[in-house]
């Protein structure tokens, strides 16, 4: 269970973790959606080891918290509501709706992947305009 929670942290510590980008909304990368879809992985596999869906919330909640401290630009993932929304979200259903580890990271890659066509679709459409 030790193991578990080093997991866990280590990837939570990684949402702080960051590349210099513009402060406007952030726009995910393949490269981010793969690391977000590991983190939901290791987050089912944590539930499959026993961690409780309360605690893994709650130890999220409090790392995401802790990570507004720091300037969106120098935030891996949660840049914004939206990334912070999308991986709460998977992190949730990790734990309401339980499947493998891997239907869950493939669900968080599809989610991702398709954030990221709306966007470039969306900038599309305003330079257009």
């Amino acid at each position: 269970m030790h193991a578990v929670s080093i997991r866990i942290s280590r990837w939570a510590g990684l949402l702080g973790l960051a590349c210099i980008t513009s402060v406007a909304a952030h726009d995910l990368t393949a490269d981010e959606c793969r690391e977000g879809a590991d983190f939901i992985e290791h987050a089912a596999m944590s539930r499959e080891n026993g961690l409780s869906r309360d605690d893994f919330l709650r130890r999220m909640q409090e790392d995401l918290q802790a990570i507004q401290a720091f300037p969106p630009a120098l935030r891996w993932f949660v840049q914004d509501a939206a990334d912070e929304e999308l991986l709460f979200s998977a992190a949730v259903q990790v734990f309401d709706a339980p499947r493998t580890p891997e239907d869950h990271r493939s669900d968080f890659v599809q989610a991702c992947a398709e954030r990221i066509v709306a966007v470039d679709t969306d900038a599309r459409l305003e330079t257009k305009e």
